[in-house]
This record gives structure tokens, C-alpha cells and sequence, in this order.
């Protein structure tokens, strides 16, 4: 569906997805002079893509803090995600990382595109480190020590059970959660809140990336990227990435379902953390992304467009989750949204559409539905289910469509004159 078809079904999502669009050019405008600086935030926008103006929305010296963890991270994983480097030169290089983040003289070519830029032009990321608060580098470098370290034990292994699935995931992401806790908790803004559901924040995020990208990684050049682990996808065929066939259909979806209702285990946990948030910039910081995960698997579950393509939210229903996401009252209701059309999925879908029937046969349908009921009943004892926002989108247009693009050509013009501000 195209942008102006999209907005023609889903007119609701026209003017988020315009201020989304005024907000990130804003952001991209809000540089700093210095030249360090101006280099880390420039690729923050190249790297972060929707979410670097949320991080710049952040009070400025947390804000600071955070840009720079981020880029160290995604340099660190820049190194990891490089299959064409070889393992006994990658290893030591993930092990000694968090030394590498004091010298400004470091360097190391590798990754594509913006990530080889930042490699290449990592010592203003260096430079800008050296001078955070002392509390901050120390939480960054611990973290990056500990990644480093749990990113080299995988490299030499595959993912072979759920426990290891889980251990990779802490590495990778889980540490950013605790990370991310104690620089809220440095800057003064947020109690400590505890490493179980800093790590459960962490592994929803990973486990719904890994998912998705199941076909990207398994074309990986030169060296397919596994990390589904063995113990789950050996229950429904050979070779994981068999999946991609036609053939295998209906294999892929249950094994796919069976990966959903396991990343669907951390959802009570990050409802728990979110909701200890006090400060609003970081509440919503935190909130976005979890959102846009639960949106992203209610979007996966069952489709086996998975193993065929890019799966992937639209960008208006994105801006209209960014844009309503306020409150634990939105969290709330767009969990609960969500997972009702995980529970409509169920028996409900064709292969004409991408989709595929497979509840009857489907292994894991009564344990993902007892977790689709967990995450609900969490949600409705909140008692503010009556103040969230619907994220749930019909399938008819509730206006004409010259109505709608007479609107969209307005708010464009609108849109024209207030960027020439």
C-alpha cells in the first residue's frame, strides 16, 4: 500500500505522522556548535532513526549521557554484527571495548554505510565520553565491559536453548535496560529501579528484533546470523533457515508463534517498570519503544511474511503511536489494544493475505493465549483502561476519500510553510 493509499484507509494517522515529521526536523535542527557533539547527535539521527528526537526531548545533561551510551553500543555492536571480520580478531576487540572508549587515538575500520562512519570518526563519540559526569562513565563503561564480554562468548557459539537465548539477549540489550536504569538513576530524576525488570525491558526489545529480522539475518553475506535457538526451532524442522521455503509454511508459523508467546514472558515485567517512572520525558523515552514492540508482534504473530519479506509498521500508525504515548494510561490501553489483535489473529487469517490458518494444528495456541489473558488482566486491574487511547485501526475509511486528500494537501501546504520557519 502506498503512502497516500495508507492515508486514505487510515485518516487518523495524517496529522501524526505530520508532526512526527516537524519534531524530527526540528530535532535534526537542535545541533550542537561543538564539533564532537555536533558529530554525535548528527549520527544519532543517521543511527536511531524515529526515536533520536525522543532522545533529545530528555533533560540535557541526561540527554547527553544517553546519546553517548547509545553510540558506544552501537558501535560495539557495529563490531559484532561485522560477519566478514574474523573471530580471533573480532574477540578481543569486543573484550577490550570498554578500554577503547577513553582513547581518542583507538580506532578500528569495519561495518557499512552510516555505521562505517561512526567507526571511523569514533573519537568524537571519544572525546564527548571524557566529558561526562564521572557517574555516567562509569555506568557506561561497566555496561560496555559486560556486553563486550557476553557478545565475545556468543561469537563462538550458537544459540542452542531457550536459557542461552535468554543469557545472549541479556548481553545484547538486556544491559542497556540496566544501563539505561542507572544513568536515569545518576541524573537524579528516577530511583534505582531493580535489575530483573531493567533486564525484562531489555529482552522484550531484543527478542521482538530478533524475530522480525529472521530473514535478514539468515541472508546474511558471508556468514548466515542465527539466533533463534535450537531448542525451539528444532521442534518443527532440520535447519532453521529451511523456514524461508515455501514448502515448510506451515512449520515457519508455528515455530513463529512459538518465538512470539516466548517474548511475550517479559510483558508483565516492563508494565511493572514503566510504571514506576516519574519523570515524563523519560517515562515516554521508555514507553515508545515498547509500544512500537508489542505493535511489531501483534503485526508478526501468524504471518508468514516473516520468511517471505520486510515486516514492518506503517509510519503513520508509528507517528500515532509516538504521538499518544503520554501516560501509563496509553501504555496500558495499547498493550491491551494489541493484544486483542494478537487473540484476533488466532484462526483468523489466509494465505492470500500473507497469512496463514494454523491454530488447529498451532503446538503453542493455548499458552499464547493464557499470555495474551496475563498481559489483559494486568491491564484491566490497572483501573485505567477507561482513559486509554484506541491504537486500534479499522479497516474502512471513515471519511470520503477527496475529503481526506483535500485534508492531507492542506496540512501539507501547512507543513511546507511552518519548515520554511
Amino acid at each position: 500500500m502506498g503512502i497516500l493509499g495508507a492515508m486514505v484507509k487510515y485518516p487518523d494517522e495524517i496529522y501524526p505522522l505530520l508532526k512526527l515529521k516537524m519534531a524530527q526536523k526540528r530535532a535534526a535542527e537542535e545541533i550542537p556548535a561543538q564539533p564532537h557533539w555536533a558529530f554525535c547527535y548528527s549520527m544519532l539521527h543517521k543511527v536511531s532513526r524515529s526515536f533520536a528526537f525522543v532522545i533529545q526531548q530528555l533533560h540535557p545533561e541526561l540527554r547527553n549521557a544517553v546519546c553517548i551510551f547509545y553510540l558506544v553500543l552501537r558501535a560495539l555492536d557495529t563490531v559484532e554484527d561485522d560477519t566478514s571480520i574474523a573471530s580471533d580478531v573480532k574477540v578481543p576487540i569486543l573484550e577490550a571495548f570498554h578500554r577503547h572508549i577513553y582513547d581518542p587515538n583507538w580506532h578500528f575500520a569495519c561495518g557499512t554505510k552510516e555505521y562505517k562512519i561512526l567507526m571511523d570518526e569514533l573519537h568524537h563519540v571519544v572525546t564527548a565520553f571524557l566529558e561526562l559526569g564521572k557517574g555516567y562513565q562509569e555506568a557506561i563503561e561497566e555496561i560496555t565491559k559486560r556486553m563486550g564480554a557476553g557478545m565475545a562468548k556468543f561469537i563462538l557459539k550458537e544459540v542452542e536453548t531457550v536459557d542461552e537465548y535468554d543469557e545472549y539477549c541479556h548481553y545484547v540489550a538486556g544491559l542497556v535496560g540496566l544501563g539505561l536504569s542507572k544513568l536515569f538513576y545518576a541524573s537524579n530524576l528516577e530511583d534505582l529501579i531493580p535489575d530483573s525488570l531493567s533486564n525484562s525491558m531489555g529482552l522484550y526489545l531484543q527478542k521482538t528484533n530478533i524475530i522480525r529480522d529472521y530473514l535478514e539475518d539468515i541472508n546474511e553475506i558471508p556468514k548466515s546470523r542465527m539466533f533463534w535457538p535450537r531448542e525451539i526451532w528444532s521442534k518443527y524442522i532440520d535447519k532453521l533457515e529451511d523456514f524461508k521455503y515455501e514448502e515448510n509454511s506451515v512449520q515457519a508459523v508455528q515455530c513463529l508463534n512459538d518465538m512470539v508467546t516466548n517474548a511475550l514472558l517479559h510483558v508483565e515485567d516492563c508494565l511493572k517498570y514503566m510504571s514506576a517512572l516519574r519523570d515524563p520525558s523519560i517515562f515516554r523515552f521508555c514507553a515508545i519503544p515498547q509500544i512500537m514492540a508489542v505493535g511489531t508482534l501483534a503485526l508478526c504473530y501468524n504471518n508468514i511474511a516473516i520468511f517471505r519479506g520486510v515486516v514492518k509498521m506503517r509510519r503513520g500508525l508509528t507517528a500515532k503511536l509516538i504521538d499518544g504515548t503520554r501516560s501509563m494510561s496509553d501504555v496500558y490501553g495499547a498493550f491491551y489494544d494489541f493484544s486483542s489483535i494478537l487473540k484476533s489473529k488466532k484462526g483468523n487469517c489466509n494465505l492470500r493475505r500473507g497469512l496463514l490458518q494454523v491454530e488447529k494444528n498451532d503446538p503453542n495456541a493455548t499458552e499464547t493465549l493464557s499470555r495474551i489473558e496475563a498481559i489483559q488482566q494486568t491491564c484491566r486491574e490497572s483501573g485505567l483502561l477507561n482513559q486509554r487511547r484506541s491504537f486500534i485501526v479499522g479497516d474502512q475509511p471513515r471519511y470520503s476519500s477527496a475529503l481526506i486528500i483535500a485534508v492531507f494537501v492542506l496540512l501539507a501546504i501547512i507543513f511546507a510553510f511552518l519548515s520554511t520557519k
